[in-house]
């Protein structure tokens, strides 16, 4: 469950941004688990800054946070720390380490955790072939095609299993049908259980995905609000 309770956001020291509001302000929403949520809004309209707040990389500023059962403002550092792990994040630019291989890239989180050889083995093998990058192993960053590197993003992401992935435009670089079998696998770890929001603005997969929606313009909602269907996805139905 994640629960925003007028929730309002700044960057850095500063309360407001150059108009004088702040960057997110008064935010009010539910999200159940397992539920397949949107993010919308123009240019601007502080997606970002609200993904990188639910990443834990800031806090609020006012008001309630809770993210998979944990009140993130009350929360220790260690408590936060832990809750991270539980999360997956897609940044707008894949960040790819490029002197690592894909295999490497992919498999850094659980490195980086501490897990045996095994497990990361296996589990970077699990998630290459259910992307379809099997054939890419062994293949380093600047070989690859901006969908294919996006991609490896969403890897590296989900090998962790998170039980809430957030994805930044995950589909920017890849065709449209690509962008179609990205969203149909997010939407199959939604009905596994995992809690999955997307930032986006192609009115195409809005269309043929018609999740519950968070959407935002100039750091507020707009419309009811996530709460308005609180639903497991379905892109079948």
């Amino acid at each position: 469950m994640i629960r925003f309770r007028d929730v309002s956001y700044a960057h850095g020291r500063a309360r407001h941004n150059a108009r004088g509001q702040p960057v997110l302000h008064g935010l009010s929403f539910e999200i159940p688990q397992g539920g397949f949520y949107w993010l919308t809004g123009p240019s601007g309209a502080g997606k970002s800054s609200l993904l990188r707040l639910m990443h834990l990389e800031t806090l609020p500023q006012s008001g309630y946070a809770e993210i998979l059962g944990i009140d993130i403002v009350r929360a220790k550092r260690n408590q936060r720390a832990h809750l991270r792990q539980r999360i997956g994040f897609v940044p707008q630019d894949p960040g790819l380490l490029a002197e690592l291989s894909v295999f490497d890239n992919v498999a850094l989180p659980l490195r980086l955790a501490g897990a045996d050889r095994d497990r990361i083995a296996s589990e970077a093998a699990a998630v290459l072939d259910w992307l379809g990058l099997h054939d890419k192993a062994g293949v380093f960053p600047d070989q690859l095609s901006g969908g294919e590197r996006q991609r490896v993003a969403v890897a590296r992401a989900l090998i962790v299993r998170p039980a809430l992935l957030l994805a930044d435009e995950p589909t920017n670089a890849l065709a449209e049908g690509q962008s179609w079998q990205l969203i149909e696998a997010f939407a199959t770890l939604s009905r596994l259980g995992t809690t999955v929001i997307v930032a986006t603005h192609n009115e195409s997969l809005l269309r043929g995905f018609p999740m519950p929606a968070i959407a935002l313009d100039r750091g507020r909602q707009t419309g009811n609000g996530a709460s308005a269907s609180p639903r497991r996805s379905d892109p079948h139905r």
